[in-house]
């Protein structure tokens, strides 16, 4: 018999999810012959049944569009706001799923989709993701889908910020999105030629970021360009965190990286926090660019619609094979089945020893180390 494939998408939206989704329905329908429906707005839409068809037209004129046709959110199998609480809904998803006569359900996302995914496989599902993330931080995968979009996106703010910066005679301070891993920063902050990159996994000194700008205008240079990761985090304020909770205990929880009690006490941000002190330190007037979600919108790249297509036509591919618990993973040109437990709770953050990281400093970067 034919099999039916659930499809969702949870998380942030990403370039390239539209792609992703044609890809596995085009290729389940014609060169399997199976049925798939869609479920609205992630885990939620799948735990209160709200499903539609991906059949013929649903598939049409989507590969170019941002964004999903689905919709999504970032709600938890095991942790969704409902009706004023927070439940474990897992047991809904399951009936649902059984209820649409579902063989497997494939869930486009990032890291958190990918732990939901393993908590819905133990649950006895059948299962498969695919994954996507402008961050680039899901791991066991070459590369995700969405990161490049996001890479050129943030690589064309910092060609344009180039010019007031240079006119005003200003350090530009631009915020690119990364919590916990700095592909973004660093790949645009190299593509855009930022006179200074700071990321996640390199801890700064604002002094020697400051230092590294006087130099420039000592030498003749009247602007710099800081790139830096929503989640890089000065030397100080990680002493002080690490100092902080230790006092505490294991118990108290830890704050979000770049977060500092200085900051929140002053109901500034890190980034905002960051250019003022430049501007103390150099004596040089500082203006701050967050890009914020702009990063994620818009048309995906061509090499986005080429990631999403591969692992998309590899999934149908799993799926008529019966291999399920499973991410597919982008390994070189081709796909890869890695096991669920290998991805879930698992981060890809850049190697301090990592190519790109060693060209940035070859060509005068700096890193604040």
């Amino acid at each position: 018999m034919a099999k039916n494939i659930g499809i969702l998408t949870a998380g942030g939206d990403s370039p390239g999810l539209n792609a992703a989704i044609r890809a596995v329905g085009k290729a389940a329908q014609g060169s399997y012959g199976m049925h798939v429906i869609g479920f609205r707005d992630g885990f939620r839409g799948l735990m209160e049944n709200r499903a539609v068809r991906l059949e013929g037209g649903a598939l049409s004129g989507i590969l170019t569009t941002g964004g999903t046709i689905l919709g999504t959110s970032r709600d938890k199998p095991y942790m969704m706001p409902v009706g004023g609480q927070t439940l474990d809904m897992t047991d809904a998803i399951v009936d649902n799923f059984h209820k649409n006569h579902l063989d497997v359900l494939v869930c486009l996302g990032g890291g958190g989709t990918q732990k939901s995914a393993l908590h819905l496989a133990k649950a006895g599902l059948n299962i498969i993701t695919l994954p996507k993330t402008i961050d680039n931080d899901v791991a066991m995968t070459d590369v995700s889908f969405g990161f490049d979009t996001a890479l050129g996106i943030a690589t064309e703010a910092i060609d344009r910020l180039h010019s007031t910066a240079h006119s005003h005679h200003r350090i530009i301070v631009v915020e690119i999105m990364g919590h916990n891993a700095g592909w973004l920063a660093l790949g645009s902050g190299i593509a855009g030629g930022a006179d200074v990159i700071l990321i996640p996994e390199i801890p700064y000194d604002v002094d020697r970021v400051a230092e590294a700008i006087v130099r420039r205008s000592r030498a003749g240079k009247r602007f710099s360009i800081v790139a830096v990761a929503e989640g890089a985090v000065p030397i100080r304020t990680q002493t002080a965190e690490a100092a902080d909770k230790g006092s505490r205990g294991k118990d108290k929880a830890r704050k979000a990286p770049g977060e500092s009690a200085a900051i929140e006490d002053q109901g500034m941000s890190h980034t905002a926090q960051l250019s003022r002190q430049l501007e103390e330190a150099t004596g040089l007037e500082a203006r701050v660019t967050i890009l914020g979600h702009l990063q994620r919108g818009g048309t995906p790249s061509a090499a986005d619609r080429l990631l999403a297509t591969r692992p998309g036509t590899g999934c149908a591919a799993l799926i008529d094979e019966g291999v399920y618990a499973v991410m597919v993973a982008a390994r070189g040109e081709g796909v890869e089945p890695v096991p669920l437990e290998k991805v879930a709770g698992k981060r890809r953050t850049v190697p301090l020893d990592h190519p790109w990281i060693e060209s940035a400093r070859r060509v005068g970067t700096c890193l604040g180390d």
